[in-house]
């Protein structure tokens, strides 16, 4: 009877963790899962699989976004036997074919992010990396597949389709080197990296602007004495740690004997 007591007492006690919390851990679970298995299928499964489900999620965007611009779409339509010159056809095609219904809408996006995700994740699988050009690749092949099935430019499809496929590559190529220039830690930091990395380990993190201070970067570390800490102003605690991660860390000890 006091163990069954006790057992309510604790359940009372122990903080309930947070519902939200616990539905992005299982979906975090399962994301991870899913493209644990998706790595080692064969690259004709893993890009229809990627390929279909990017393509049902831009789907879901495109409904949605048409939902927004179905009532402009229909300012597109030309008047009753109008009798416009193919210029003006043309124009108008591109504007139906970026303002249509959810149903339009849905198609496009869903070729778009489809084939951009296929051919991503092919490029992936032969190059072994992800780079600019691969991107600028899979950008091209959405491009002219969005033009293909849009309908849309001038009668010459094929035309319309390279440079559509042109024009996506050279923005998804810009954006890609933005998104490098921006996401590359500062020059100073390049050299740092193992040394945070180890100050992190050893939970001295609040030392790394005295190794800054000293210019003690990643090439010196395997070089360092008690002497280089103690004129940087570390402690002999933080020192003892530090020199002995240094002597068992195998590579660089391998670093220093070279």
């Amino acid at each position: 009877m006091e163990q069954g007591k006790a057992g309510i007492m604790v359940s009372k006690l122990a903080p309930q963790q947070n519902p939200i919390e616990q539905l992005q851990a299982r979906f975090k679970e399962l994301e991870t899962g899913f493209k644990t298995w998706l790595s080692k299928q064969s690259l004709p499964v893993e890009a229809a699989v990627v390929t279909a489900t990017s393509g049902l999620q831009g789907a879901a965007i495109g409904a949605f976004m048409g939902t927004l611009t179905n009532d402009v779409s229909s300012s597109f339509a030309p008047p009753p036997q109008a009798n416009l010159n193919p210029e003006a056809m043309a124009s108008l095609k591109q504007a139906q074919a970026l303002s249509g219904g959810p149903l339009v809408q849905a198609r496009n996006f869903a070729v778009m992010t489809g084939v951009n995700a296929g051919l991503s994740c092919v490029m992936k699988r032969l190059r072994g990396k992800e780079d600019v050009q691969s991107s600028m690749v899979a950008a091209f092949g959405s491009g002219a597949m969005f033009s293909l099935v849009s309908g849309m430019g001038g009668p010459n499809q094929a035309a319309n389709a390279v440079t559509s496929g042109l024009f996506f590559a050279l923005v998804q190529g810009g954006l890609f080197k933005l998104g490098q220039k921006f996401s590359q830690p500062p020059e100073e930091d390049v050299h740092y990296v193992r040394t945070r990395n180890m100050l992190t380990r050893l939970g001295l993190q609040t030392y790394e602007k005295n190794f800054k201070k000293g210019l003690l970067t990643d090439n010196t570390l395997p070089l360092l004495t008690d002497s280089a800490l103690r004129d940087v102003k570390i402690p002999p605690g933080p020192r003892l740690l530090i020199l002995d991660h240094v002597q068992r860390d195998p590579e660089l000890k391998g670093t220093r004997k070279r």
